[in-house]
Parts: structure tokens; C-alpha cells; sequence
């Protein structure tokens, strides 16, 4: 294996780390993946967190160290990692976070009924065409489609490298301390037993700290309420925008955004024109809907102005939560109090004005492989059947109502 390119960066979070492999800085080189460097890892969060204005580019790369540390551990416990298995399994985490849209999740279904795990594999299987087949077992790990199935758990499982490295980031750059895992231990403490991922027994108060630390992250931050409401308002913008531009009204907006908002595009599209397709999407990231809502915000549209207006000058709409749906006859005084404040806006705006529905969060489903906990004697036992507190797997949910702030009752 040639290790003729070692690019060295200072990580915020990490310190110095490096990137080992050849094909791996030439992968981070590809506009490809330079375009992370626009994507907001957490979208809309730094609304209500100033710090957290980090992107996809720093979280893969984060990752991908993390993902080094944890072979140098397994192989230092004598499970067979070969060279390409090691460059392969690093590929996958790198690229894992490719197909992330603008402002990552928020936007996931509304520019592109695509999920962003599917674009990363459209994205890595076109890169591997492009580096001559040097992806072909990266892709296969991600996929799942490798015998050892542990190299796919390191990418995407209950303790993949990419939830070590977005907990532990999200944190740093949020200031939410409740977020902080100990990453480091927990990947001291990994192994593999009879092909899976496990973690001796002596890690186990890590892994209950990193299962707390997830559900806290995910009301404090991931679903904040003001986050939630900011991210709701922009899924409305972008689709009100789409109405509109479907109906062949003129839309200020660049090139790259808007080839997806004069058409209905599928996966199917995509796989029919692969190479164009992909191209498009690697020119549509978080600086293309900015400067979009800017010129939105002078529409004549009223109620795209209004909504991107509104974005802009973080204005952003009311938000009640409750742990039971909201009553329809509350429902319906809300939309009287709206009705009464936009008069005259155009026909079914109550639809973007006033939103509801509901968020889960899952700390941890005992439904997909469990965390295994490998004992002294061999033995193996799921984390739900050894944790001192008791396991947290029922999912909790929310229901909200989002509506502009001045029409409150």
C-alpha cells in the first residue's frame, strides 16, 4: 500500500489527524466531495445555536479518523483487517454523507423525493467508474454485501464511526455538553466476535452514557422546538416556490436550484441520465437556497415573500409541542386567527402558514442488530439485557404546531 500522499489538518474536535491512503485525498480533492464544504451538518440549528455552523465536509472527515482509530484497535486485538479492507472500509465512511442535500435532512423530500443514502451510492458508484473500479469493495461494504459484516457495522450500525463523530461534534460545536460521549474509550473498547461488532465488557458505562447523551442530543438540538419551526418554514418556502415554478411562474433563483424546482425528478430519473443527474446535484448546496430566499423575499407572491422574508430575519413562527395531538377544534381557532391576520393572501396559504404533525426520537431500537456486550468468558449478551437503569427503547413522540407568532390565541 502507497502512502505517498499524507495530508495533515487540524481537526477542532480531534487535534492533528491525517488522511493515510492516496485514493482517500484524491477522493476528498473530487468536487464531489468539496461541495460538503457547503452543506450545513445540522441545518438551521445555528438559529437557535450561534456555533453551529460546521458542514458535512468536517464531519466526514472527522469520521474517517475516527474510523482509523478504530482498525488500529481491532487489529491490535488480532482481527484480520487487510490493507484493502482497511482503505475500503475508510472510502465508505468518508463518502457516507455524499448525497446530503442542502441544509442536509430538512430539504430531503422536498427538491428531490430522493433519500440521501441512495444519492451516495449513486455518487460513490459513479466516482468508482471514474478511479477505475477502486471502489467497487467500499461500495460493497456499504451496502452490505461483504461476509464481514463488522466493516459494514463500523459505517453504519448502533456504533458506527458516523454517530461517534456527529455526537461528539454536534456537541463541540453547539456548546450542548450533554452531548459529550466518550468516543475515545468506547473505540478502546471495541471487538469483534463470530463476525460482528461487540464491546467488552468494560465499556459498558461508556455505552450508556453514549445512549443517553443520543436521546438528550436529539430533543435539545436535533429537534429543538425553534429548529424544528425554522426547518418546517423552510421545507414550506422551497415548496411554495415549486408550486409556483411548476406552474411556469419566473423565479429568480440559480441555475443549479432551479433544475429541480422546474421538474419532478425521481430515482428513476436519476439512474435513467446517472453521470448529468449527478452533476446538477453536486451544484446544489446551502448558498444556492439563501441566495434563493433573498430574492424570494421580493416575489410578488405574497406568501413566498412572506415565508422567505421571514426566514431571512429569523422571524420565526410560533411552536407548541405536546405529548398528545392537538385538538381539531384548537386547530381550527389557530387557522381562524391566521385567516384574520392574511387576508387576502392566495388560495390554500393556510397550508404553509399553519403546520402540524409530529417527531419521534428512538434512542435505541432493539428491532435492528443490538449493541453486544462481549464478556470475559466468551459469552455475548444485547445491551438491553445488561444495562443497570434499564434501557430506554420505546419511542418518544411530540406533536407540534407551528403557526406565525402574532396570531397566537
Amino acid at each position: 500500500m502507497t502512502m505517498n500522499k499524507r495530508k495533515i489538518f487540524n481537526d477542532p474536535v480531534y487535534g492533528f489527524t491525517s488522511i493515510p491512503y492516496g485514493i482517500l485525498f484524491d477522493l476528498v480533492e473530487h468536487p464531489y466531495f468539496q461541495r460538503l464544504r457547503r452543506i450545513k451538518q445540522v441545518s438551521l440549528t445555528h438559529y437557535v445555536y450561534p456555533g453551529a455552523l460546521h458542514t458535512r465536509f468536517h464531519h466526514a472527515l472527522g469520521a474517517l479518523h475516527l474510523m482509523g482509530e478504530a482498525i488500529e484497535v481491532l487489529r491490535s486485538k488480532d482481527v484480520d483487517i487487510s490493507p484493502e479492507e482497511a482503505e475500503a472500509v475508510s472510502i465508505a465512511i468518508l463518502l457516507h454523507d455524499i448525497g446530503h442535500g442542502p441544509f442536509s435532512h430538512t430539504l430531503e423530500h422536498t427538491l428531490i423525493n430522493v433519500h440521501h443514502e441512495e444519492l451516495s451510492l449513486r455518487f460513490m458508484e459513479r466516482l468508482n467508474e471514474v478511479f477505475g473500479g477502486k471502489l467497487a469493495l467500499a461500495i460493497r461494504i456499504f451496502k452490505d454485501e461483504y461476509p464481514k459484516k463488522f466493516l459494514h457495522q463500523l459505517v453504519s450500525g448502533q456504533l458506527d464511526m458516523d454517530r461517534m463523530d456527529y455526537l461528539n461534534r454536534d456537541s463541540y460545536f453547539t456548546g450542548v455538553s450533554e452531548g459529550v460521549i466518550g468516543f475515545d474509550r468506547i473505540i478502546k473498547m471495541l471487538a469483534v466476535h463470530d463476525g460482528e461488532l461487540a464491546v467488552e465488557e468494560k465499556g459498558i458505562y461508556s455505552i450508556e452514557k453514549f445512549l443517553i447523551a443520543r436521546r438528550l442530543m436529539y430533543w435539545q438540538v436535533y429537534l429543538h422546538k425553534t429548529v424544528l419551526a425554522a426547518e418546517q418554514m423552510l421545507i414550506k418556502t422551497l415548496q411554495r416556490a415549486k408550486q409556483l415554478a411548476m406552474r411556469g411562474e419566473q423565479l429568480d433563483v440559480p441555475k443549479s436550484l432551479a433544475f429541480f424546482l422546474y421538474q419532478d425528478i425521481s430515482l428513476e430519473d436519476f439512474d435513467a441520465k446517472l453521470p448529468e443527474m449527478l452533476g446538477h446535484f453536486a451544484r446544489l448546496d446551502d448558498y444556492d437556497i439563501f441566495s434563493a430566499l433573498k430574492g424570494f423575499a421580493d416575489h410578488p407572491d405574497p406568501l413566498l415573500a412572506y415565508l422567505a422574508d421571514s426566514i431571512i430575519g429569523r422571524r420565526i413562527f410560533r411552536i407548541e409541542l405536546k405529548n398528545l395531538p392537538f385538538e381539531p377544534s384548537y386547530l381550527e381557532e389557530v387557522k381562524k386567527q391566521v385567516e384574520q391576520r392574511f387576508e387576502g393572501f392566495p388560495e390554500g396559504y393556510l397550508d404553509y402558514l399553519v403546520m402540524s404533525g409530529d417527531q419521534t426520537n428512538h434512542a435505541y431500537n432493539t428491532a435492528k442488530d443490538e449493541i453486544k456486550i462481549l464478556y470475559k468468558d466468551g459469552s455475548v449478551l444485547p445491551i438491553s439485557q445488561v444495562m443497570d437503569f434499564g434501557l430506554q427503547t420505546n419511542v418518544s413522540k411530540k406533536y407540534y404546531l407551528c403557526y406565525p407568532k402574532n396570531s397566537a390565541v
